[in-house]
């Protein structure tokens, strides 16, 4: 536990320090990341077969901790996405001047330092440090023991481009694997400011309930798409498989269909590319018969009740009739994680009612859930998507990874 300490209080001083690095002196760094993870891609591929091997391939945390060159490629260009953005540092949220001449300004500042708990994906390691540096904080991270050779082998990596930009390196520091390490990084109160949680819901409820010190929670995603009666067949049967099949193990990955009842006569033709697939589907009676002798009996049975509102992170989907769109709300409202929800439909009364009743962090009409993503939206990257409503709901970005404070000029004012 002292050793634990001893890592916080370094990141605490090194934060200090980053906070005063020019913008510059910043990108050049993330230039230099970018260029070393492909330079380095051999060494962190090496190291994550040694975590691969430890894992079963049917594991829906397999593909999470996979690394291929392509997705090392990736990783380096949202790493120069996040250099070219601008810095939200020194931001002016508000200004004004009072009446008895004090001059204040509200201004976006670093947090400080961030911890981050997460579990089986070590691009996270790559994503979350370039957002935090451009955003001036220092970073603790707690990666999963089934990930820690990639984590250590990327952290490495990340030294390397420090020292040579000769920055403290302890603006980033990994915590060995174990619960005694969680437990330390809980409880730092005064050393780190936040902890942001992504992975199981498990893992949240566990971070949530056991953490002392402030928790941002990233939740797990319960994602449902509603087919309206007034959908487009073609452009629906599109977006569906896009959002079930593109990327299962991730967390916008589509896991609920729900159908109108006027429009159970398409579901074959709805889930024909989903067959292709091997995609499970678990329905409720209604769609079962619509697809019974329809669809694969190897790939198609009943849907009980625990099937709504689970997260598969696999080839797998739940489909529930309703009889309208107030059944569809009260469906979602029910399961949803509050992550991201869809509606497929041409009717702009309904898509407004959709667009305005659903409680989730990305609401979308027409379009698949798969965009839910930090990249996608323009971010760089992301830290996580918050399903919460204090501080940062959604793809948590530069300005997420930002407090503020004021600035008060006066020329001797005393209060009365």
């Amino acid at each position: 536990m002292k050793n634990q300490e001893h890592i916080f209080q370094q990141a605490r001083d090194a934060s200090r320090k980053l906070s005063l690095l020019p913008e510059g002196k910043i990108n050049k760094i993330l230039d230099d990341l970018a260029m070393a993870a492909i330079k380095y891609t051999p060494e962190i591929l090496d190291a994550n077969q040694e975590d691969l091997d430890r894992m079963d391939p049917s594991d829906p945390k397999y593909d999470r901790l996979k690394l291929t060159e392509e997705r090392i490629e990736n990783i380096a260009e949202d790493i120069i996405n996040v250099a070219k953005l601008d810095s939200p540092l020194g931001t002016v949220l508000a200004e004004k001047r009072l009446s008895n001449g004090l001059e204040l300004k509200k201004t976006r500042v670093p947090i400080g330092v961030i911890g981050i708990i997460y579990e089986s994906r070590p691009n996270v390691t790559f994503d979350v440090f370039s957002l935090c540096l451009k955003t001036g904080n220092a970073l603790i991270l707690k990666g999963g023991s089934d990930a820690y050779a990639s984590n250590a082998q990327i952290v490495e990596v990340i030294h390397k481009v420090l020292n040579k930009n000769k920055v403290d390196p302890h603006v980033v520091n990994l915590l060995p694997a174990g619960r005694e390490a969680t437990k330390a990084l809980l409880e730092a109160v005064g050393l780190v400011d936040v902890i942001i949680p992504r992975g199981s819901q498990g893992l949240i409820d566990f971070v949530r309930d056991n953490a002392k010190v402030p928790v941002i929670e990233t939740g797990a995603g319960i994602v449902h798409t509603y087919f309206d009666k007034s959908a487009d067949l073609e452009k629906g049967t599109q977006i569906i498989f896009n959002a079930k099949t593109r990327r299962v193990s991730v967390c916008n990955a589509l896991d609920c269909l729900l159908i109108h009842q006027s429009r159970l006569k398409d579901l074959e033709a709805i889930c024909k590319p989903l067959a292709n697939k091997e995609v499970k589907i678990f329905a409720d009676e209604a769609a079962y018969e619509a697809l019974d002798k329809n669809y694969p009996d190897t790939l198609l049975q009943h849907a009980e009740e625990k099937h709504f509102g689970t997260e598969f992170l696999s080839l797998t989907l739940a489909i529930k009739t309703v009889s309208g769109l107030e059944e569809a709300l009260n469906h979602i409202a029910k399961y949803s994680s509050k992550h991201s929800e869809a509606i497929l439909a041409t009717d702009e009364k309904t898509i407004d009612l959709f667009l305005q009743a659903v409680d989730a962090a990305a609401v979308y009409a027409n379009a698949s859930t798969a965009f839910t993503d930090g990249a996608q939206f323009g971010l760089g990257a992301e830290i996580g998507i918050s399903t919460q409503k204090l501080h940062a709901r959604g793809p948590m970005a530069l300005e997420e990874m930002c407090s503020y404070k004021w600035l008060i000029r006066g020329q001797g004012q005393i209060r009365p």
